[in-house]
């Protein structure tokens, strides 16, 4: 479903328990973020359990404190997010499909982020990438305004070893160099004017490889295996595998 004026305009819009008014955009299956202007008169936004593959695409907002995006399909963060929306204080980005460190590093430019959650990311899980041992010093010495990260408070030894770890952002460590070599190209939402979108990106899949794709994203067996689903997807990649499987309605 795509995110109209009239979606927003139609949607519920509240005082919630912070004296914020926010804006109430759960569950409809929004696969972009677009049209933003018309909810600028919101401190937060609720986007939460949609299908948004790119945080972006937002007008300057210098309202906007909280955005709720969890359960979403997220791998993706625009460069310059924090221009748009430079007074975010808190962020949820739990279950989606982050998956390096360096696609983080957008977030650093949040200097007023406060409350950060990415839990359910595989780049939040031990088991699935490299340096995510790493991932909790890694988000701290990127944004050091950040007080609670995944529900727990930051702690002034979390910091020093966040540094120890990763030098300063002038100097940074050989360890800090490597990390942010290491980022996933994700998907980016392509642009309303259709420019520059690659021949991959604009396949027009059959609705027999769609029922093959949407099976085998609900049948993959970790979050590394879905986000890596879908980025074949994206891209235009249908793997070999699911092409010859049986029936995608069988389970």
């Amino acid at each position: 479903m795509r995110l109209t004026t009239d979606l927003i305009n139609n949607s519920l819009s509240f005082i919630n328990c912070l004296t914020e008014r926010e804006l109430d955009l759960r569950g409809h299956k929004i696969s972009a973020i677009e049209n933003m202007g018309a909810a600028r008169d919101n401190d937060a936004i609720d986007l939460t359990d949609n299908d948004i593959a790119q945080i972006g695409n937002f007008p300057l907002q210098p309202r906007l404190r909280t955005l709720f995006l969890g359960q979403n399909r997220i791998s993706n963060i625009q460069s310059n997010l924090s221009t748009s929306i430079p007074n975010l204080q808190t962020l949820v980005l739990t279950k989606n499909r982050l998956t390096e460190l360096a696609d983080l590093d957008p977030l650093a430019g949040f200097k007023k982020l406060v409350h950060l959650t990415a839990l359910g990311n595989p780049v939040a899980s031990k088991e699935v990438r490299t340096f995510a041992p790493n991932y909790r010093y890694w988000v701290i010495w990127r944004c050091p305004a950040v007080r609670y990260l995944d529900f727990a408070k930051v702690k002034d030894v979390e910091r020093k070893k966040a540094q120890e770890l990763f030098g300063t952002s002038e100097e940074p460590t050989e360890l800090a160099s490597k990390i942010m070599g290491v980022k996933s190209k994700g998907f980016v939402v392509p642009t309303t004017n259709g420019a520059d979108s690659s021949n991959k990106q604009d396949r027009i899949y059959t609705d027999d490889e769609k029922k093959r794709m949407r099976a085998a994203i609900q049948q993959a067996s970790s979050l590394a295996e879905m986000a890596r689903l879908e980025k074949d997807f994206a891209e235009g990649r249908i793997p070999a595998h699911i092409l010859e499987g049986g029936d995608p309605m069988e389970t």
